[in-house]
């Protein structure tokens, strides 16, 4: 039986807090422990959490007496990032610095939904849907270029449908920035500027994953 687990995003600054919350709600915790996936704490009663850094330390590690205190310091760094995210309702794009957009572009691809009638329809349909997700793919890609242009940035940060965004980064226009690092993706909604602006800030964010007690 798979042990329950959830992820959520937590700020440099309420992450000593969020530690303390932790350790209180089950029973304590055993020494902190670093790994090459980020900080594990251990409680008591069988929770574990693994705090993973935004980004590797890239020779910047963080400063503190403690694994939790640098691993917080890190996330404070100033790191600059290209933003893509995309899915079939469509995109969202930026560069961000320490959480902030300097700048953004958003689109929506609106994609029909009908029952075809047949065999024939079906087969229609599905060479229109395949048409608009290779226009939305083309479009990105090519509003991404011109945002990323003349952005100095070190990372490529993505989210939404995976397959999407590397057909994007496949695309001629975005070849400069597809072999920059990636920062782990993260799972969102359709794009659109308010899920833009969060997911610039997650980026930023430790990711914590906790599994439950078994």
């Amino acid at each position: 039986m798979n042990t329950p687990t959830r992820t959520a995003f937590v700020s440099a600054a309420r992450l000593s807090g969020w530690v303390e919350r932790f350790s209180a709600a089950h029973g304590g915790l055993a020494p902190v422990e670093d790994t090459d996936d980020g900080v594990v704490l251990r409680a008591h009663d069988g929770a574990v959490a693994l705090l993973a850094p935004p980004w590797p330390d890239a020779g910047r590690p963080g400063r503190g007496p403690d694994l939790v205190s640098r691993l917080s310091s890190l996330a404070t760094q100033e790191r600059r990032f290209g933003v893509l995210l995309v899915r079939r309702g469509g995109y969202a794009v930026g560069v961000a610095v320490s959480g902030t957009l300097l700048v953004h572009k958003c689109g929506t691809k609106y994609v029909q939904s009908r029952t075809a009638a047949g065999g024939q329809s079906q087969h229609r349909f599905a060479r229109r849907r395949a048409n608009q997700a290779d226009g939305l793919v083309e479009r990105t890609a090519l509003e991404a270029a011109r945002v990323f242009a003349g952005q100095d940035f070190e990372y490529v940060a993505v989210g939404g449908d995976r397959a999407l965004v590397d057909a994007v980064l496949a695309e001629p226009a975005l070849r400069p920035f597809a072999g920059r690092p990636r920062v782990a993706p993260i799972a969102v909604g359709d794009p659109n500027l308010a899920v833009l602006v969060k997911a610039a800030a997650d980026f930023c964010a430790i990711r914590v994953r906790v599994s439950d007690p078994r």
